[in-house]
């Protein structure tokens, strides 16, 4: 089916069995399309069917080794049964692709030959066709005239809320130095003020979701965007000051939350002397900030 010879192996073999729900007993003729998570879905499966067990952290193997190169091949579609879920989400999983299960079926008949054929013919419109309908679901953005795009799932609907909603309601002048993505981590960066205000960027970067700067106060907004992990913990900020303990900005952190019900989930874990927004509420503010506010109105 043209993979390379790295995904012929007897963990691709056990993934495509489990994809097309075959037991041991099974013909070809009888294989079936069924939505799959990595850890209890194929690996499971696997075990339960063909006496196989891997240890719990090969569950990576699969998806970087195996999931990853059959979604890319046009072979397995992720996420088919809500493709909005974000990368990370432990709802992930994986099913054969409609054109794949269709030639399979064939497998071992007098078809096999034609079909093969025809679906390898067929194989570059099949990859093309997948990858145009994940790049209509991610997220459009505008930054600075420049149109990105983030990958789709909660966290990153926040994040455009932050930037469309939160910024122009509460940062008078701001310019995004940084933004992050579930897919591709660096997804935007702003190099030459990075480097002029001494914030270090990398592959390895501990900085919160969206980093904006705001020229009319000199002050840096740090801003995390939760939806499942990762609010401004006392343990958070002092690993974002240990970060950027060269970068003279005044630093202003903020937790970002989608709603009510998400904040209260977080709100004993957030840290004094940072700000909470709420996406349903946009045009206010939580302050964990002690005195500082105190005053009539």
């Amino acid at each position: 089916m043209g993979f390379p010879l790295s995904q012929q192996n007897e963990m691709s073999a056990l993934t495509l069995l489990a994809l097309c729900n075959l037991k041991k007993n099974d013909s070809w003729v009888d294989v079936s399309k069924i939505s799959l998570g990595v850890s209890n879905g194929i690996m499971g499966f696997a075990k339960e069917h063909y006496k196989i067990r891997y240890a719990p952290n090969t569950r990576e193997t699969f998806r970087r080794n195996v999931l990853h190169q059959f979604v890319q091949g046009g072979l397995a579609v992720y996420n088919p049964d809500n493709p909005n879920l974000p990368v990370n989400s432990p709802k992930a999983h994986y099913s054969i692709s409609n054109e794949a299960l269709n030639l399979l079926k064939y497998f071992n008949s007098q078809k096999w030959d034609e079909k093969l054929t025809e679906y390898l013919k067929n194989k570059g419109t099949l990859i093309k066709k997948y990858e145009k309908e994940r790049y209509f679901k991610k997220i459009p953005l505008t930054i600075s005239g420049k149109k990105i795009f983030l990958s789709p799932g909660n966290h990153n609907v926040l994040q455009k809320d932050i930037l469309t909603e939160f910024a122009p309601r509460f940062i008078k002048q701001g310019v995004l130095l940084y933004l992050g993505d579930t897919e591709e981590k660096n997804l935007y960066i702003n190099a030459e003020l990075l480097s002029k205000f001494n914030i270090p960027i990398d592959k390895h970067s501990k900085l919160p979701d969206v980093v904006i700067y705001d020229k009319s106060n000199g002050w840096l907004f740090l801003i995390e965007a939760v939806t499942s992990h990762g609010p401004m913990s006392p343990k958070r900020i002092i690993e974002i000051e240990k970060l950027l303990k060269k970068c003279k900005l005044g630093k202003v952190f903020v937790t970002a939350f989608p709603d009510f019900k998400t904040f209260t989930k977080y709100s004993r874990n957030l840290a004094w002397e940072t700000e909470v927004w709420l996406a349903e509420a946009k045009d206010h503010m939580i302050h964990f900030n002690g005195d500082k506010f105190f005053g009539p109105r």
